[in-house]
């Protein structure tokens, strides 16, 4: 029986030491409500860590939002085009997650886990147990940004403060 209990605790440690997928890159957020895309999202590491921030948002019908459309949940009230909407993401293993991903609209922040399904980024935010799951497709050429999209080389996370 202690040789199964060694064994058991030898595969959880080296089941640890996987590290989740790269995730970083450009992400399209797809509304579930009008299958439009709802915004689009640059995922970057710093510090080991991941963070998120919104490039393009679109309104409901899939037009393009006022790129100068401010953010007045936030301290600051900072335009949602550079906002960093997720932050602190850890790799646990086979997700990114124990980090944090803002609501802009509504000022709420919640718990958020992030993991590859295929080509694709499952986004979970979440309060305790419940949550709810987005799926985020991948950029795949940057002709389908405007053309006033600037990709920042090297961001530096700035963490939003709710009012």
């Amino acid at each position: 029986m202690k040789k199964v209990f060694i064994i058991i605790g030898v595969l959880l440690f080296y089941m640890n030491l996987q590290a989740a997928e790269k995730i970083t890159g450009i992400w399209k957020i797809i509304s579930k409500e009008t299958g439009f895309v709802q915004s689009i999202a640059l995922i970057y590491e710093y510090n080991s860590k991941v963070f998120g921030r919104l490039l393009v948002t679109y309104e409901d019908d899939g037009k393009l939002s006022d790129p100068k459309g401010v953010a007045d949940k936030i301290v600051g009230d900072p335009t949602f085009i550079g906002l960093d909407f997720i932050w602190d993401l850890e790799d646990r293993g086979k997700k990114w997650s124990r980090g944090k991903i803002l609501d802009p609209l509504r000022g709420k922040i919640y718990s958020c886990d992030m993991w590859i399904d295929g080509d694709n980024l499952i986004v979970k935010g979440k309060i305790g147990p419940f949550g709810r799951e987005q799926i985020w497709i991948p950029l795949k050429k940057r002709s389908e940004l405007p053309s006033w999209v600037k990709i920042p080389n090297k961001p530096t996370p700035i963490i939003p403060v709710v009012k």
